[in-house]
């Protein structure tokens, strides 16, 4: 006889139930956070990390940032995609979770006017009892959070402990990018390279779990593009100045390298430097998108002949929001060189070390470092498993120029290069992970449960989010 499921009323207590609340994914990164609901293809809410502040207020979304009187762009990461400050990070977590995910919540009784007496007077005892039940906004909500994998577990605990103690989650899970890139790709051991906004990352999984030792990571991302495409910039003559769209109210048509002819907007009020940083970045991440491509071959584009073979090929036009406008050949190969080749580099605006790339902290010496960080019985499989994600991988080429690398590096090894070919999989793969994992039946089992956090307080996360 078949076996008979177990009545409501004995559902085991150590397990999170109920497939029909769905969980959330929340998805935080230098650049965008990531938010949505779990079973889903793609995250529902995609905003910058960086948030508007003026006269002591938060204001969080792309559409808010623009120039104004006293206005400044501020990110509660830091470089290293570690959060810093918790208090505006906590409040942009809850507009994207509970603002902008959560369905209106009805006008608690007591409230909405349609209880009034003839006298004038308010039942107050229900809209007491609403009130307590609305207090914690996602008290149906299990929420599945990502980190990265060398996050500290102070700031593990702070996780949980705003989740649920400010929220009232009903289950809570901590998962580290790598793994979850992994399981996007359908894989439970592989090699994940991770190229985003602030960081390169190597990270071998193994069964589901990070191998500590593999991790290895380095500033050759998109902030590092952008600082080379700055130097690239002021390298040419006559220099290019970056003018970006907010600055221009009308432009006219220009030849090609001719100057700009262009009215710039005058501000009654000073725009703060961060401001006119993020709407730079906007432009060179345009300019990155358009014109930048990887060398793909033959050998390293700073090898002999190669650079005049790139002048010869089919270049890309783009032109600056003040007009400007010029064809990029061998100089887009050159900006992206520097992630596989140190010596390629363009020198750092201000000639300093910072930005400076070392042979470390290049790509293909990340992977070797990463792979020589675990047992040599996995590295084949791991080399026959390579994940890559991360919006900075788009760059046209890239994989091309890494299945290169890795073929000159390992020449008697099986290469694999798993890489989502839809743009939007590649620049959200951990969240996709995420919204697999936290909507597997199997996954049911693993969260931690309130009851769970009560009894043990915040380092539960350490032991169970391993």
């Amino acid at each position: 006889m078949a076996q008979q499921p177990l009545p409501s009323s004995v559902q085991p207590t150590d397990i999170y139930g109920g497939d029909e609340v769905s969980a959330l994914v929340l998805d935080p990164g230098y650049y965008h956070t990531r938010a949505g609901y779990a079973g889903e293809e793609m995250p529902k809410q995609v905003v910058p990390s960086f948030y508007g502040h003026i006269d002591g207020r938060d204001l969080f979304g792309d559409e808010v940032i623009l120039p104004r009187a006293g206005f400044e762009v501020r990110n509660y990461m830091n470089r290293d995609s570690v959060v810093e400050d918790w208090d505006a990070a906590t409040k942009m977590w809850e507009h994207l979770l509970v603002k902008r995910l959560q369905p209106e919540r009805p006008t608690p009784a007591s409230k909405n006017g349609l209880n009034v007496g003839d006298d004038g007077d308010v039942a107050m005892d229900d809209g007491e009892n609403d009130m307590d039940g609305m207090e914690k906004p996602l008290a149906e909500s299990p929420l599945l959070m990502t980190e990265a994998p060398w996050n500290a577990a102070k700031a593990r605990e702070k996780a949980i402990e705003i989740s649920m103690e400010g929220w009232g989650v009903p289950a809570f899970w901590l998962s580290r990018t790598p793994v979850l890139a992994a399981f996007a790709a359908g894989k439970a051991t592989a090699l994940v390279l991770d190229v985003g906004g602030a960081n390169a990352t190597v990270t071998a999984i193994h069964d589901g779990m990070v191998l500590k030792r593999s991790i290895q990571r380095s500033p050759v991302a998109g902030l590092w593009l952008s600082n080379q495409i700055r130097s690239m910039l002021e390298s040419c003559e006559p220099k290019i100045d970056i003018v970006p769209s907010f600055m221009v109210e009308n432009k006219k048509p220009v030849e090609a390298e001719a100057p700009p002819n262009a009215r710039l907007r005058t501000f009654p009020f000073y725009i703060a430097d961060s401001f006119r940083a993020f709407e730079e970045e906007r432009l060179l991440t345009e300019f990155k998108e358009s014109v930048v491509e990887v060398w793909r071959g033959p050998g390293r584009y700073m090898a002999p002949g190669n650079e005049d073979y790139a002048r010869s090929q089919p270049g890309r036009v783009f032109e600056m929001p003040d007009g400007r406008n010029q064809m990029w050949r061998e100089q887009r190969y050159k900006v992206s060189e520097g992630m596989w080749d140190e010596t390629a580099a363009f020198p750092t605006a201000g000639g300093g070390d910072e930005g400076r790339v070392s042979k470390g902290q290049t790509i293909p010496a990340l992977i070797k470092a990463a792979l020589e960080g675990v047992d040599i019985d996995l590295r084949p499989n791991l080399l026959g498993n390579i994940i890559v994600t991360g919006g900075t991988t788009l760059l046209n080429g890239f994989n091309d120029r890494l299945n290169l690398e890795l073929t000159t590096m390992y020449p008697g090894l099986k290469i694999k290069i798993h890489a989502a070919g839809l743009t939007s999989e590649r620049r959200f793969g951990s969240w996709i992970g995420g919204s697999i994992l936290a909507s597997l039946g199997t996954f049911h089992q693993m969260w931690i449960s309130k009851k769970e956090y009560d009894e043990n307080g915040a380092g539960i996360v350490e032991k169970r989010c391993k």
